[in-house]
């Protein structure tokens, strides 16, 4: 397939800019000619896949993170369809969450994620599609490949994204999660799943989830499945700064949903709003765009997938 990389440079504490002549000199050599843009800022990386898959590329590459492989997703999709349904989504993960790897059991070896980019196996992937209300107080709409949430795991990455990370991906998020619990307060919001009728819930946190991790390394969603045509929704209440402190490991391990707190769905779609009208934020594949209400949809099999 013709190639084309969408390279953070700054992914990696700064390392794959600062070694991208070693990386694209072992890329050629797994996959011959490929075409390469370097992303300067946000919704960088949309704009050059756009373009990439405008010019006849078939496979487009996120090197970088999970807000790196969000972003070339968004640029798969123009007026809400995708540009080329057939084109495949690729990573090289250089990320310091890297959720969205785990749910495949992917490393971080430049070895490995090349010798799955030269294999012509694809599958289908399912995107989804989230319309929101920006910082700007704006309608907008934003795909996501990983999981989209609201509640504290927006404070959270808020939180994470203003740190240096200089502790590495999971002590960050653990460090981010304790100070965003402090600050966070429960809140109630109104749910709709599948157009079926509304439920106020008590919210710390709601996962949408098209992946199975987020917050480096949350087993948020255990049973997840990229391309079985539903999201896997789960719904955490009323817990507390020491629930997380006590029983963190289960949610690590994934055994948070058998907890009381803890509930699960799965659906195509779900509304969301506050039930006060006060701002509850979103956090999508770790970037935090806007805040509730909104709308997320699930486009079954929108994209191809490069695996093994």
């Amino acid at each position: 397939m013709k190639t084309f990389l969408v390279v953070n440079p700054r992914s990696a504490n700064g390392q794959t800019g600062k070694r991208w002549a070693e990386i694209s000199a072992q890329v050629g050599r797994a996959l011959g000619d490929f075409g390469h843009g370097f992303t300067q800022g946000g919704m960088d990386a949309a704009r050059i896949t756009r373009q990439a898959l405008l010019d006849g590329y078939e496979c487009i590459v996120a090197v970088g993170g999970d807000g790196t492989l969000n972003e070339v997703t968004n640029g798969f999709f123009e007026d809400g369809k995708a540009l080329n349904p057939n084109a495949a989504l690729g990573l090289i993960p250089r990320g310091t969450g890297g959720d969205f790897r785990r749910t495949f059991g992917w490393d971080l070896e430049l070895a490995s994620s090349l010798e799955r980019l030269r294999s012509g196996t694809t599958e289908p992937f399912d995107v989804g599609q989230l319309e929101f209300i920006d910082h700007a107080g704006q309608p907008a709409t934003r795909y996501f490949a990983n999981i989209a949430s609201f509640g504290v795991s927006a404070v959270v990455a808020q939180e994470v994204n203003q740190s240096s990370k200089a502790l590495g991906g999971h002590l960050s998020f653990m460090w981010g999660t304790l100070k965003g619990l402090v600050k966070y307060s429960e809140r109630q919001v109104r749910l709709s799943v599948d157009g079926g009728p509304e439920e106020v819930v008590s919210v710390t946190a709601v996962a949408v989830a098209n992946g199975r991790y987020f917050g480096s390394g949350m087993f948020v969603a255990p049973d997840a499945i990229t391309h079985d045509g539903l999201f896997d929704v789960t719904i955490w209440s009323n817990y507390s700064l020491s629930d997380f402190i006590l029983k963190s490991k289960g949610v690590y391990n994934g055994s948070h949903v058998n907890w009381k707190g803890t509930r699960r769905l799965r659906c195509r779609t779900l509304r969301a709003e506050p039930v006060d009208g006060g701002d509850v934020f979103l956090d999508v594949d770790g970037e935090t765009p806007g805040r509730l209400p909104c709308t997320m949809t699930l486009l079954p099999g929108a994209i191809r997938l490069k695996v093994l």
